[in-house]
Order: C-alpha cells, then structure tokens, then sequence
C-alpha cells in the first residue's frame, strides 16, 4: 500500500439514493414529509402519556422512553439528508460521519432493549397479575430503562474507537445515505477482521438475545392466553399485547430485511431503500400502531387537544 492511501480523509461521499438530479426533489419532499410526520407523532404520544395521569404506568413510561428514542433514531439521519439533497452536496466530514455513527448505534441498540423489557412487562402483566405492582415497581422500571442506555452507549462507543483505529483510503465513497457501520467499516484499506468479528458477536448477543427474550416471553403469554377460559378475557389479555407485537414484527423484519440485502448486494440501491422502511418507515408507523389500537392512548390525545382548545 502506498503512503498516499493511508491518509486519513477529511470527509466522505454519501452516495445516497440516486444521483439523477430529476429525482432529488421528490426524495427531498417524501422524506421531509416522512420525518415530520414521525416527530410529530412520537411527540403527541409522549405529551399525551405525560398529560393523563391514568398512564403513568410502567407500560406507558416504557412507550414514552420508546417515542422519544424513535424521534433521536430518525434525527440522527434524515436532516443531514435532508441538507445535503437541499445544497447538492454529498459530503460529510469524518468526524460528522463518525458521531453520527456512533448515535445511529446508540438508538438502534435502545430501540431494541426497550422493546424487550416492554415484552417483559406484558410477560410480568398477564402471567403473574397479582405480582405485577410489585415486580415492576417505578425503581425497577428507572433502572431497566437505565441499563438499557448504558449497555447501549457503551456498545456504540467499542464500535467508534474499533472504526477509529482503521486507515481509510483518500477518496471514499459510502453507497449508503448515512454513516452505516458495515458500510464504514468495509471502505478502510486496512485490515477491518477484528471489525467483523466484534459485529458478528454484537449482532448475537445484543440483537440475537434480546429476540430471544421477547420470543420467550411471547411463548409464555400465549400459553397463558390460551388458559384462560372466557373469550372476552382472552380478548382483553390478547389486546393489551397486540400494539407490542406489531411493533416487534415490524422492526425486527425490517431490520433483518436490511442486513440480508446489505449482504447479498453491499453497495445496491435495494439497501438503502430497505434502509429508509428500518430508520424512517418504522419510526413513523409507531405513534398509529400504538394510538389506533390502544383506547387509553385515544382518551389522552383526545384529552391533550381538548386542553389546547
């Protein structure tokens, strides 16, 4: 390798969708439209369950912390889209594409932590009832949420560091529309194996066991479920899970979705799109799932636009 290529770059290409300028207008308007939409409505659900006192509950504190952390999940990305379809520009600095690397881990990681110990909370909710005031108790619910963003940070920040020691070609392109850590990862000139393993052991146990868990507690609510004698209880027990399991399906075959075609085709534009249905599309489909199915969440919208009237 000659000495030239090991210069580290002072920024990188974010190639982005397409590089037809005819479509760069309707990219712009669809996602700005899109990210509007999901900030304001993880919003409304945030300041409806902050509104009603009916919903401070250890579910709701739960969708609460997952609203907020949906809206930093799609901010970590789309404005910086945003401006560089609005000035034509496909650069980002270094450092810019690293702490946006570093955020988009932290959120993607928090997403999944909190939708486990949601699972868990159904799992506590309608197996063990006459415990559930007890077992998830307001400390208990702090010190998960808690728990959830330190493993998280510090996931995200073995990353960065492990990224940082990596020598980096002069002139790099990322086919991508932000700073996705396989696609940095596989655009250094040096060696990226311990890279690679440390993603592969992440993506077991940090995305690999937290599945294992909703899909443990999903097995026992069913077979709980499935005890209980009258159709309307089993209704009502079925109901309280049904936003939750949207919610998982959703974000987990998106997320699959997008790892699957990274791997069949690293640089095609199928992965950015399937990436825009896992940073973008999902996010914004929440704040629905979750109001649309949910009578308590309907009550205290209607309740939050009634004190503004």
């Amino acid at each position: 390798m000659q000495p030239g290529n090991e210069t580290q770059p002072l920024e990188f290409l974010l190639l982005g969708f397409s590089e037809d300028p005819a479509l760069q207008p309707l990219v712009f308007g669809l996602l700005l439209s899109m990210y509007l939409v999901t900030v304001a409505g993880n919003l409304l659900i945030v300041l409806a369950i902050l509104s009603d006192p009916h919903l401070h509950t250890p579910m709701y504190f739960f969708l609460s912390n997952l609203s907020l952390v949906d809206i930093c999940f799609t901010s970590t990305t789309v404005p910086k889209m945003l401006v560089n379809i609005q000035m034509q520009s496909k650069a980002i600095t270094r450092a810019d594409c690293i702490t946006q690397m570093f955020f988009f881990i932290v959120f993607v990681g928090l997403d999944d932590f909190l939708l486990t110990v949601m699972a868990y909370d159904r799992f506590v909710a309608i197996c063990h009832p006459l415990h559930y005031t007890v077992t998830m108790n307001h400390r208990l619910c702090v010190q998960l949420v808690l728990a959830s963003w330190i493993i998280s940070v510090l996931h995200a920040l073995l990353h960065s560091l492990m990224v940082l020691q990596l020598s980096f070609c002069v002139h790099l392109e990322i086919h991508h529309f932000f700073c996705e850590l396989y696609q940095v990862i596989h655009t250094a000139c040096s060696d990226t194996f311990l890279n690679d393993v440390l993603l592969f052991l992440a993506a077991m146990l940090l995305g690999g066991g937290p599945l294992a868990g909703i899909l443990y507690s999903y097995s026992k609510i069913a077979s709980s479920i499935c005890a209980i004698s009258s159709a309307q209880g089993k209704h009502k027990a079925f109901s309280t899970c049904a936003s939750h399991l949207s919610v998982v399906s959703l974000f987990y075959g998106t997320g699959i979705g997008v790892y699957l075609s990274a791997g069949a085709a690293p640089s095609s534009a199928s992965t950015s799109i399937a990436s825009v249905m896992y940073t973008v599309v999902t996010p914004m489909l929440n704040p629905f799932i979750y109001s649309l199915r949910n009578t308590d969440i309907k009550r205290a919208l209607k309740g939050l636009f009634g004190q503004k009237l």
